[in-house]
């Protein structure tokens, strides 16, 4: 598709028109337009102009199956009733598409290029011609959608490890102007909660701290960088707050016991800290506060909560968007085409993948035309999401050039500044025997644990420094005969390095005790034992008599290279806990304070 400009009066004839009207007829990307007179008259003039159909499209942000966007794929056939993700924007018109990996829309940087300006495409040929929000959740470390050659960064616990809000800033602008190359305008990120619960399932190291204070402040700092240096939309999450829960919202509907305030001193700072900071969506959670709304419902579907607390009492005016509409929290209560008119009336914006789409697309249509939605109330949403698309150039400039990508994604630089921020992250929890700094040169090393790639990036680290090497990989619930493996590899062995992921998590569903039995196992045969808590810090509680321990928060390439570096003495440890790390069974008793770190 060949690059060319039209004028400044072309670009203002498209947003009169209807936002794009201009742009279907030329087929070419707009230049950026001036915005020094402001997008209020021509987003109206536009929103006049959209049939009722054009508009609820706009509400909506949808997976859609494919690696471009005109092949078929039979996938989007069950979900649409058409088989491209052209077709799927064009049939609903859609406001946004997300992208992951299951969905085969992020593979590497040219066909995630090629695929958003597919879709542009599509969009600019549909309906009212207005260019789609596109999104991903590129949070880094353990919700990562786009591996290397991006940038990787450690994730948000392990900047809250590092305490420096210039990193946490340099992470989000770098992550944001990689997705940008790439034609994505939203990052579903940074993370707001407070993780005050250390048996959280789904929050974790997705969360900065467990100390309200830290969160608001990289929150901010990360509003700031993937909004003001990377130039896309951030998106603080998953307000009224998912810290305090032991229930994966993904597979239940999880309680929040916080009185209104303990919300007010726990959960809402970091929310409000990204109000301040100008942050252009929040997303909802989908869990119970009954101090905030008895009414059993959850946030996404509770007007008192979004409308009451988000816009009349925090006077948020931005778009507020839903956690994804498939996740089993918000679907117990109601239907699927239910939900997305609750979540409507409640006050979201966009409904973020509706499982059901043509169910929950007339539903809403339906609402409205009965009057249960009012025109208002639909326009309402739709200005937001216009005035956002117009705030972040996407109206004026949703066209990427692939040919700038490699300039971009995956720098030197980049790589560079990722691997000083992670260095600054990692925190040595325990060094009882001063088996750190560890001289690998010439040792027989066995690594062992959690993960193909995390062991074998562990073990190529050691060997570059002149150690021998063995890997046993024994997987996050491992076996009895692959831990008794593990053991007779460690008998000719100078040291053992053995990593750990959610060590702590012994449900049922997902048995990792055998990680506890592996470590204990190991310690018995009297060699040096280094464990590396390669998720959540909070093993070591869990892991008796164990004398040396790092925590990464991330088993990311970038933070396992960075633990070798650590282990090795290459650099000295200057991490602290961003947490603390309670007794088993007693979150009363604290084992490691928040704070706490070691060094060389």
């Amino acid at each position: 598709m060949p690059q060319s400009f039209p004028s400044r009066r072309l670009v203002s004839a498209a947003l009169a028109g209807g936002l794009g009207l201009a742009l279907a007829a030329t087929s070419v990307a707009p230049a950026q337009a001036h915005e020094e007179h402001g997008p209020r008259g021509p987003l109206q003039q536009a929103l006049s102009r959209m049939s009722l159909e054009e508009k609820v499209g706009q509400l909506f942000v949808q997976n859609v199956y494919g690696s471009d966007a005109t092949t078929p794929d039979s996938r989007n056939i069950p979900l649409y009733g058409v088989a491209s993700p052209a077709e799927v924007v064009k049939k609903y018109h859609l406001g946004g598409v997300i992208y992951f990996a299951w969905t085969d829309s992020v593979k590497d940087p040219q066909q995630i290029t090629g695929l958003s300006n597919g879709l542009q495409q599509a969009a600019r040929e549909s309906g009212a011609h207005i260019p789609l929000l596109i999104g991903t959740d590129q949070e880094q470390g353990v919700v990562t959608r786009i591996g290397p050659p991006a940038t990787q960064f450690p994730g948000s616990m392990a900047l809250g490890a590092g305490r420096s809000t210039d990193d946490a800033r340099t992470a989000a602008a770098i992550t944001g102007q990689e997705l940008k190359a790439m034609g994505i305008t939203t990052d579903y990120a940074p993370d707001a909660d407070v993780n005050v619960n250390p048996l959280n399932p789904v929050i974790g190291t997705r969360s900065f701290s467990s100390h309200t204070d830290l969160v608001s402040q990289m929150v901010t700092a990360q509003v700031k960088g993937y909004q003001e240096d990377g130039r896309i939309s951030a998106t603080a999450k998953h307000f009224p707050g998912h810290g305090d829960t032991a229930t994966d919202s993904h597979t239940g509907l999880p309680v929040i016991t916080h009185t209104r305030q303990q919300w007010e001193t726990i959960d809402a700072p970091p929310f409000q800290a990204a109000i301040k900071a100008g942050v252009d969506e929040i997303m909802t959670a989908h869990l119970l506060v009954p101090a905030l709304d008895p009414s059993g419902d959850p946030a996404t579907l509770s007007k008192p909560i979004l409308t009451g607390i988000l816009r009349d009492e925090l006077h948020y005016q931005g778009v507020i968007t839903t956690d994804s509409l498939a996740m089993q929290g918000v679907r117990d209560k109601y239907g699927d085409a239910e939900v997305a008119v609750r979540a409507i009336l409640a006050g979201a914006d966009q409904l973020l993948m509706a499982p059901a789409m043509d169910d929950a697309y007339n539903a809403v249509l339906g609402a409205v035309r009965s009057g249960r939605i009012s025109h208002k109330r639909l326009d309402e949403s739709v200005r937001r999401i216009l005035t956002l698309k117009w705030k972040r150039g996407v109206i004026t400039h949703s066209w990427t050039d692939p040919a700038k990508v490699s300039g971009v994604v995956g720098t030197p630089a980049h790589l560079a500044a990722a691997d000083a921020v992670t260095d600054r992250t990692g925190t040595l929890v325990a060094n009882d025997d001063k088996t750190l700094p560890y001289a690998a040169g010439g040792k027989k090393v066995l690594v062992t644990g959690y993960g193909v790639g995390t062991t074998q990036t562990l073990a190529a680290g050691l060997t570059r420094r002149g150690a021998t090497t063995q890997t046993v990989q024994t997987g996050s619930a491992p076996s009895d005969a692959a831990i008794a493996s593990a053991v007779a590899a460690a008998a000719d062995k100078d040291a053992v390095v053995v990593t750990t992921m959610k060590a702590w998590d012994t449900t049922v569903t997902d048995p990792k005790a055998g990680q506890q039995r592996l470590v204990q196992q190991l310690l018995a045969t009297g060699k040096p034992v280094i464990v590396v808590a390669v998720r959540d810090p909070y093993d070591i509680a869990y892991l008796p008599g164990v004398k040396t321990y790092l925590a990464t928060y991330s088993y990311s390439p970038v933070a396992i290279e960075s633990a070798v570096r650590l282990i090795t003495g290459e650099v000295a440890p200057s991490g602290t806990l961003p947490v603390d790390i309670p007794a088993k069974g007693d979150p009363q008793s604290v084992l490691y304070p928040f704070g706490h770190g070691l060094t060389y």
